[in-house]
């Protein structure tokens, strides 16, 4: 709310806008069948992450078809999604925190790749995107 508040105050229209979707996206996800009416720190990040990822692919269309004026906003609310995420790991950080997972669940060949992309999902929850970390996963298995 104060996020909200601080964007109409500033007059910032793609904050605004961007806040007010993460809110939206809260509350339906909060009132769909089946959910407690809280979401969990986890949840949350989920959500993050589906909206960013909504985003990326938009204003990745939108480049591929020229059309910049519609993918420099979508792009814009990216980076204030991020924003709300956790840092991300990359680079020797992913490698080690990875390498970690894996040693501390015992997943040590290529055969234990779904299993193993299972737990460190898990276990960097909001950390690494789903693409990033499972590229990781198999060279550290495969290696």
């Amino acid at each position: 709310m104060e996020d909200l508040k601080s964007a109409m105050k500033g007059q910032d229209k793609i904050r605004l806008e961007t806040v007010r979707a993460i809110r939206a996206a809260v509350l339906v996800a909060k009132s769909e069948p089946g959910a407690s009416g809280d979401l969990t720190e986890e949840q949350e990040i989920q959500l993050l992450q589906r909206l960013k990822k909504q985003r990326l692919e938009s204003a990745t269309i939108y480049r591929e078809q020229n059309r910049l004026d519609l993918a420099e906003p979508e792009e814009a609310q990216l980076k204030v999604i991020e924003g709300y995420l956790p840092a991300q790991l990359a680079g020797d950080a992913l490698h080690a925190a990875v390498h970690a997972v894996l040693k501390a669940q015992g997943f040590s060949s290529p055969g234990d790749l779904g299993k193993a992309i299972g737990a460190c999902r898990t276990a960097l929850a909001g950390q690494v995107d789903g693409k990033v970390l499972a590229d990781a996963v198999k060279a550290l298995l495969t290696a």
